[in-house]
């Protein structure tokens, strides 16, 4: 998997873009995309296209960046997800705790 992340000009728009088998080998990597990113009312969108594969400690990273971004008043939207993933995220019921693109 690859994650790379993308500032926005005006700081106030992160994006994570996973690539890949999203699972617990990323964890440090994903959550190093994000963990210094604390203004005040980010927006972080998790570009999931290009993701083939996850698991449930991914469902668990995605968790701790809602975490993250609620305690700067920011939020998380994810953008994009195959058929597939997306079935992932409605059974995990994550279309109740985030904004799905």
């Amino acid at each position: 998997m690859a994650v790379t992340t993308q500032i926005s000009n005006d700081e106030k728009t992160i994006t994570i873009k996973v690539d890949g088998r999203f699972d617990f080998t990323h964890q440090k990597e994903f959550r190093d995309a994000y963990r210094d990113h604390n203004s005040p009312g980010l927006t972080f969108y998790v570009e999931m296209s290009g993701t083939e594969y996850m698991d449930s400690s991914a469902l668990g990273m995605l968790l701790l960046l809602k975490e993250h971004a609620d305690n700067c008043n920011g939020k998380v939207i994810l953008k994009t997800p195959s058929e597939a993933i997306k079935k992932i995220l409605d059974m995990a019921n994550f279309n109740q705790q985030f904004d799905i693109q």
